[in-house]
């Protein structure tokens, strides 16, 4: 099967995440910046969340980039990485709601873990797919990968000691996949 129809079907749904975690955000009730600061916790998270989402995106592109071809197990892959993604604007709000509670900010690992598992499982079944393909070459070992599922594993627990651990935690995943993945760029020229 050609890719195409599988990276517009992933662009939608990560465009239609995005614009949910926009609407699911509160207007500050005054008209002042007092008001405004109650909504920092929140807009940071957001920014976290657009961030992340952004840095999957970014990578499903690169190694679709390079692949030529899906089969079934590509896309039920994809639909799992998918799936949990599109979880992140309800655990956002609900992070939001709790006022960064322990178990929501627990769950947002969780959900971030299982989209990396996802990200994972796509991107085997991408190779498994597409054999001489240079993905499997500019994957290697994966450290930058397994380093981030490592620390979302630590933030989990993390959460219930003091939720801003954990968002520390996140925080650092996401700076450092927040300069490109250079892998599949290096091993084809692109």
């Amino acid at each position: 099967m050609e890719k195409g129809r599988v990276e517009a079907f992933s662009d939608g749904v990560l465009a239609v995440i995005i614009t949910i975690m926009v609407l699911e955000m509160k207007a500050p009730a005054g008209a002042n910046l007092e008001a405004l600061r109650g909504s920092v916790p929140v807009l940071l998270a957001y920014a976290l969340s657009y961030t992340n989402v952004g840095i999957f995106w970014n990578n499903h592109h690169h190694m679709l980039q390079v692949s030529k071809r899906v089969n079934g197990r590509v896309l039920w892959a994809n639909l799992f990485l998918l799936f949990w993604l599109s979880l992140v604007p309800f655990v956002i709000h609900w992070m939001d709601d709790t006022h960064f509670a322990p178990l929501p900010t627990a769950c947002y690992g969780v959900i971030l873990a299982l989209a990396a598992i996802g990200y994972v499982m796509l991107q085997q079944c991408l190779i498994g797919c597409n054999p001489n393909s240079p993905l499997a070459g500019a994957i290697g070992s994966d450290f930058k990968g397994k380093l981030s599922l490592t620390m979302y594993l630590v933030a989990i627990p993390m959460s219930f000691v003091h939720s801003w651990i954990a968002i520390a935690l996140y925080i650092a995943v996401a700076l450092i996949w927040l300069a490109p993945d250079p892998r599949i760029e290096k091993t084809t020229g692109a």
